[in-house]
C-alpha cells in the first residue's frame, strides 16, 4: 500500500489546507501539458489517488487505520477518474474527442387516440395522419445543394475542436473546446440545400396504419419503432408511442377485462322466470331469468368480456338484474294484483328488517330455510 502522505510530501498530522496546497503544487508541476511523458502522467495519477483519500475525512481515517480505500473499489478508478481531475481543475477534457456527426437520432413522439369499447374487445386497425419530419428528397439527407458537398472547416481543420491557452490557479493550461466555426462537426456547408435549409429533413404529413391489439385499455401505450421523426441530416428516426384512451360505452362498463351491464325486467318476469335475448359484442345471447329473481342479483356469462391483452382467453360479462315495479296500473291490473296479494296473505304485510351487512353464507342459509 502506498504511503499517500509521502506521495504528497506532507506529515501525518497535516491539516486539510496543507494537503490541498501540496496537491496543487505537485499538480502544477506534473501536469502533462507542462511536463509531458509517461512518467509524469503516472506520477500525476498517483498524487490524484493520494489527494482523493487524504482530502476525505472518512477515507483518511480508514487509511490511517491501515485500509487503502482505493484498493476496495472506492478509490481513484471507481468514481474519480484521471479525466475527471483534469476537468475539475483545468475546465476541459484532456484528450481530443474528434468531430461530432451531423446525423442524430430523431426525437420520440407521443400521440393519443380514442378507441371504442368494441375495438378494445377484439382489436382493430387505424390509419393515422402524422405531421412529422422525413428525409429531404432533394438532398437525400446530406444537407447540401445538389451538385455540391461539404468542405473541411478551415478553423479546426476537420478536428471539430480547437485548443486554447487558459489561465488558472495552476498557471497556463491548454484547454480543448468545440470549434465555433463548424459547431464541432469538423465540416461546413457552403451551399445548403434550399428545400430543407441544410437540415437534411423536411416536415410533411404522412399516413401510417397501426394495429390496435385486443385488450388495450386507457393508458395502454403501443410502441412503433422507427415511426417518429427523422433526425437531423437524415439521422435514424425515433420511436412513436400511441397512447390509448377508451371512450365510455352507453351500455357496458368495463372493470379490468370484465364487462358489466344492467338488465331491467318486469316484476312478473322476475316472479315467473323467463328467457330474453341480450345484445352483446358477440351478437344476441339467450339469457335465462330464473323464477323468483330479486332486484340486485347478478349473473355471469363466461368469456364474453374483453380479450386479455397478455395471455389467452377473455373476461366475463356480468349482468346485474333490476326488477321494475309498475307505478301505473289500470283497474283490471290492480284488481288482479289485489287478488294475488289476498291469495298470498300479503294484503297487510308486517315487513321484516334485513341485516345491515348480510354475507353470502347468510343469504344461502335464508334461501334454504325458505325465508
Amino acid at each position: 500500500m502506498s504511503d499517500y502522505y509521502e506521495v504528497l510530501g506532507v506529515s501525518r498530522d497535516a491539516t486539510a489546507e496543507e494537503i490541498k496546497k501540496a496537491y496543487r503544487k505537485l499538480a502544477r508541476q506534473l501536469h502533462p501539458d507542462v511536463n509531458p511523458g509517461p512518467e509524469a502522467e503516472e506520477r500525476f495519477k498517483e498524487i490524484g489517488r493520494a489527494y482523493e483519500v487524504l482530502s476525505s475525512p472518512e477515507k483518511r481515517q480508514a487509511f490511517d487505520m491501515g485500509v487503502d480505500p482505493n484498493s476496495s473499489g472506492g478509490g481513484f478508478g471507481a468514481g474519480f477518474g484521471f479525466t475527471d481531475i483534469f476537468e475539475t481543475f483545468f475546465g476541459a477534457a484532456t484528450s481530443a474527442r474528434g468531430p461530432v456527426s451531423r446525423q442524430r437520432r430523431g426525437q420520440d413522439a407521443l400521440i393519443r387516440i380514442e378507441v371504442e369499447l368494441a375495438e378494445a374487445v377484439f382489436g382493430s386497425q387505424r390509419e393515422l395522419q402524422l405531421d412529422t419530419a422525413v428525409v429531404c428528397q432533394v438532398c437525400q439527407g446530406n444537407c447540401c445543394l445538389p451538385g455540391t458537398s461539404s468542405r473541411v472547416c478551415d478553423v479546426c481543420r476537420g478536428r471539430g475542436q480547437v485548443q486554447r491557452i487558459a489561465r488558472s490557479f495552476l498557471g497556463q493550461v491548454m484547454t480543448t473546446q468545440p470549434c465555433s466555426a463548424c459547431q464541432g462537426f469538423g465540416t461546413v456547408i457552403p451551399d445548403p440545400c434550399l428545400e430543407c435549409s441544410g437540415e437534411g429533413r423536411v416536415r410533411t404529413r404522412r399516413s401510417i396504419t397501426i394495429k390496435i391489439p385486443a385488450g388495450v385499455d386507457t393508458g395502454t401505450r403501443i410502441q412503433l419503432a422507427g415511426q417518429a421523426e427523422v433526425g437531423p441530416a437524415g439521422g435514424p428516426p425515433g420511436d412513436l408511442y400511441v397512447e390509448v384512451v377508451e371512450r365510455p360505452h352507453p351500455t357496458f362498463t368495463r372493470r379490468g377485462d370484465d364487462l358489466h351491464c344492467t338488465v331491467e325486467i318486469p316484476m312478473t318476469a322476475a316472479a315467473l322466470g323467463t328467457s330474453i335475448y341480450l345484445e352483446t359484442f358477440d351478437g344476441a345471447e339467450e339469457f335465462d331469468i330464473r323464477p323468483g329473481t330479486q332486484s340486485g342479483e347478478v349473473s355471469t356469462l363466461r368469456g364474453l368480456g374483453v380479450t386479455h391483452l397478455r395471455g389467452t382467453g377473455r373476461g366475463d360479462l356480468v349482468v346485474h338484474l333490476a326488477v321494475q315495479t309498475p307505478n301505473r296500473l289500470d283497474e283490471q291490473q290492480e284488481e288482479l294484483l289485489r287478488q294475488l296479494a289476498k291469495l298470498r296473505g300479503e294484503e297487510r304485510p308486517a315487513g321484516r328488517l334485513a341485516p345491515a351487512h348480510q354475507g353470502v353464507f347468510s343469504k344461502l342459509r335464508d334461501r334454504f330455510a325458505g325465508r
